[in-house]
């Protein structure tokens, strides 16, 4: 089959893929594959732009095998992308100039664990989810949760967070030191394992959300937290979404510990009703977690209750059980799916922006009236103890007037978040999605951005056509 695919790329006159192919088939022989379904999903999945599937997949296995193939690559001056799971939204892992992809799923294992230092170091391909598992009688977790059950290596490229960010931060925060290999196939440790560090470059963060595009990372030395005593989540409906916001802005001044604290619309709820068995009612409502002592967090409860009740909420409702705080839980990470179920047959394209908590309801407001204009079919959901939203349009692709539609509000949406002084995206990423609005939200510091990409990747193999465009 390799051999097949180097005769077609030589007489399209591509000899540079085909000779890089050849070289790195001989190294990982069947690890190697050219096989158009494989290569179709580790193109682009999970979101409304275009599949562009690379020309081979390599499975590697360690970071010397990673390095092996990057420097083929860069020898012939062939584009290289990482993958994970591919649970990516916004075109990480499409291949716009094929290539090599270079699949990481492999690379599973939990190198070591240090419960007294409180970190932990694995391979790319360690999922969140199979990294807890292993960690369950250690009394430790890994606290960012996507939702989806995304590979730590993923994670890192794409500075991903979640619903615990507002208590324990995004992976920019729990990222101690990296292994990377870059664009010549050199391997670089970003720092060692000590909690601080003023030695130089801060490459750790330099590398955590480049997406692929200035070194594939081989290996992570990630921060573990304790496993809190005892935990308490809960419900609280809102007559509106400024109501349920202000809440949050309150909870959040009160110094109240809140491990998670989640905005679901009206449509959202209804969504979550039908597709997770809920009887909530219709309202924009608040998904609350705190982490503590039981006596903590009973506290933390009442005060919470206190402030909803001020802001007009209510009634709020409190579960200690596991079996209960699960299923709330996994009703909300189950948004997307319910989401679809209120338009069987259209396609969910999912978007994301952020802006400072005191601005969350207006661009929420804002963006709810933008919908209704539009005459689109939505759920919103957020992480409100951060600004973060998510917009899941629910769209016929065949429909011309429906797709321009989704487009407008698209733009609509990420402009209203910069112009509030936040971000087009908080957790999913650029990509090829939103490299469009970079220069809006970053003005000159978008020509540092390149600057660093050409000094790194100056030949621009590594996961070329996102983030930053070179030309």
């Amino acid at each position: 089959m390799v051999a097949a695919v180097v005769e077609a790329r030589s007489k399209a006159g591509d000899e540079a893929v085909a000779r890089a192919i050849a070289s790195i088939g001989q190294k990982l022989g069947d690890r190697l594959t050219v096989n158009a379904t494989v290569r179709e999903q580790h193109g682009n999945v999970l979101t409304w732009l275009p599949n562009q599937p690379p020309d081979a997949v390599a499975f590697a296995l360690s970071t010397e095998e990673v390095s092996e193939i990057v420097r083929i690559c860069a020898e012939h001056r062939v584009p290289v992308i990482p993958f994970g799971t591919g649970t990516s939204l916004e075109g990480h892992v499409n291949a716009p100039h094929g290539g090599v992809c270079i699949d990481l799923s492999r690379m599973d294992a939990v190198i070591a664990v240090h419960p007294e230092d409180l970190d932990c170091t694995v391979q790319p391909g360690v999922t969140r989810k199979r990294l807890n598992e292993h960690l369950r009688d250690s009394g430790l977790f890994f606290p960012i949760d996507p939702g989806a059950d995304a590979s730590l290596g993923g994670m890192a490229a794409t500075r991903a967070s979640g619903t615990n960010a507002v208590r324990y931060g995004t992976m920019r925060d729990n990222v101690i030191s990296l292994t990377a290999v870059m664009a010549d196939g050199t391997v670089v440790r970003t720092t060692r394992r000590a909690r601080k560090t003023s030695a130089g470059y801060d490459l750790t963060r330099l590398l955590v959300g480049s997406e692929g595009t200035l070194g594939i990372i081989t290996e992570l030395t990630l921060k573990l937290q304790g496993i809190p005593p005892a935990v308490a989540a809960g419900v609280c409906p809102f007559g509106t979404v400024d109501e349920a916001c202000q809440t949050v802005i309150a909870t959040i001044q009160s110094g109240i510990p809140v491990a998670r604290i989640e905005l679901l619309d009206e449509d959202a709820i209804r969504a979550t009703n039908l597709y997770s068995k809920m009887d909530l009612p219709e309202r924009p409502t608040l998904f609350v977690e705190f982490h503590g002592t039981e006596a903590g967090i009973a506290e933390q409860v009442a005060l919470f209750g206190e402030i909803a009740a001020e802001y007009g909420g209510g009634p709020f409702s409190s579960a200690t059980r596991a079996e209960d705080r699960t299923r709330l839980w996994q009703a909300r990470h189950d948004a997307y799916w319910a989401g679809r179920g209120l338009r069987p047959g259209a396609e969910g394209l999912s978007t994301d922006v952020c802006v400072p908590i005191s601005r969350l309801a207006d661009c929420v407001a804002e963006t709810q009236a933008d919908i209704k204009s539009l005459g689109l079919v939505t759920t919103i959901v957020g992480h409100a103890g951060d600004g973060n939203f998510h917009v899941l349009v629910l769209v016929d692709r065949d429909s011309v007037s429906e797709m321009a539609a989704t487009e407008t509000f698209l733009e609509r949406l990420a402009i209203r978040a910069i112009d509030m002084d936040g971000t087009c995206t908080g957790e999913h990423g650029i990509g090829q999605g939103k490299m469009k609005y970079l220069a809006r939200e970053l003005g000159a510091g978008l020509e540092v951005m390149r600057s660093i990409k050409r000094a790194l990747d100056p030949d621009g193999i590594l996961n070329p056509g996102k983030v930053v465009a070179l030309s």
